[in-house]
């Protein structure tokens, strides 16, 4: 018979054990983008915890010019990022594919984005890359290699050409299952493509149009497949639906800003929450998030609230992959802003923030 003194080390141990891989289970990897026209090198990495909403442990993942936006792969083992510049190459920026071994980045290899400053990145899913090329007006499609590395010869999809009287700012692309759908600022528009014997085409509805000097940034889509469009220059929602003949049509445009707010605001980025039930936005100038409800039948929105992002020029958000959280990236402000979330009403609550040089991109390892 084994000893009591034993048996409530054992005990002891077992409880320490199962403390620790509680912990771990709610740590997860953040990675941030930046731009490095001030103190900051690159993209970095910290850790936050679920369990108590702390962001810590930041360090320099790579160095890298203007890495504003990232994306990190469903199978978390490569992450992109594009740079933001006009000079990577004769044609403008680039973006950069890295292998992700143990939540550290290596790099495979660097490509030009065929357009200057690309903003957005995104994935299929299925091996390939859209680039969104603000300053070239174009979007650059990218084969994948099986190690995740950028292949060579991207399709390369021109907006300049399609209206002479516009300037062209494509802002952010989107793999939606076989189509491929782009939000163009200067256009005032959301392009859809088809793909067609490995090539996207205009589809079948090339364009969903939204009101002049809109200004479409940022979208996503429902799991209803409802789209909701977030409109830079006149702060709005544009929320767009499928007929019976499978086109979109909107059914409800909306201001993102609180009614009292007197001043001049730009939209920036867009996110549901996983059940679907909240939809938020980035307010730049207001500098807040805006909380929208979604009726589940109609998927239309109403406001619940505007919270301070405390801090100035939000940018990109992100919802922490337990959904209790949600953390801002202020870039001229230079910190990051950790809000708690609650997940029946919507609403956010301001918890903490930490100083990080021109954040921009908020993506988390789940």
């Amino acid at each position: 018979m084994q000893s009591k003194p034993l048996l409530l080390g054992m005990l002891a141990l077992c409880l320490l054990s199962c403390s620790e891989t509680k912990k771990m289970d709610t740590t997860h990897s953040l990675f941030v983008g930046t731009y490095t026209n001030g103190a900051s090198e690159g993209i970095y990495k910290f850790t936050f915890d679920t369990s108590t909403g702390e962001l810590t442990n930041r360090e320099l993942a790579a160095k890298l010019n203007n890495p504003s936006y990232l994306k990190i792969s469903s199978d978390k083992k490569n992450l992109y990022a594009v740079q933001e510049t006009a000079d990577f190459d004769s044609l403008g920026g680039g973006v950069t594919a890295f292998q992700l071994e143990g939540g550290k980045l290596k790099l495979l290899n660097s490509a030009g984005t065929a357009g200057t400053h690309p903003c957005h990145v995104s994935l299929s899913g299925d091996g390939k890359l859209v680039a969104s090329n603000y300053g070239g007006g174009n979007v650059s499609i990218h084969r994948l290699n099986p190690d995740g590395a950028l292949g060579e010869n991207p399709q390369v999809i021109d907006h300049k050409v399609l209206d002479t009287s516009k300037t062209s700012h494509a802002h952010m692309a989107q793999f939606v299952g076989d189509k491929l759908f782009v939000a163009d600022l200067g256009l005032d528009a959301v392009k859809q493509y088809q793909e067609k014997n490995g090539k996207y085409t205009p589809a079948a509805q090339p364009s969903l149009d939204v009101i002049q000097g809109a200004g479409p940034r940022h979208f996503t889509v429902s799991a209803s497949g409802k789209l909701y469009v977030i409109n830079e220059l006149n702060s709005t929602l544009s929320v767009f639906e499928k007929n019976a003949s499978g086109e979109y049509e909107e059914i409800q445009t909306i201001s993102t800003l609180d009614p009292d707010f007197e001043g001049k605001s730009y939209c920036a980025d867009i996110h549901l929450s996983s059940d679907g039930k909240f939809l938020y936005g980035s307010n730049r100038g207001e500098n807040n998030i805006v909380t929208f409800s979604v009726d589940e039948t109609s998927g239309k929105v109403t406001p619940v609230g505007w919270e301070s992002v405390r801090g100035d020029w939000p940018r990109n958000f992100s919802l922490d992959p337990s959904g209790k959280f949600l953390l801002v990236a202020n870039q001229r402000s230079h910190n990051i802003t950790i809000f708690s979330r609650d997940q029946n009403a919507g609403t956010l609550e301001f918890l903490s923030e930490v100083q990080m040089d021109s954040p921009v991109c908020l993506e988390f390892l789940d």
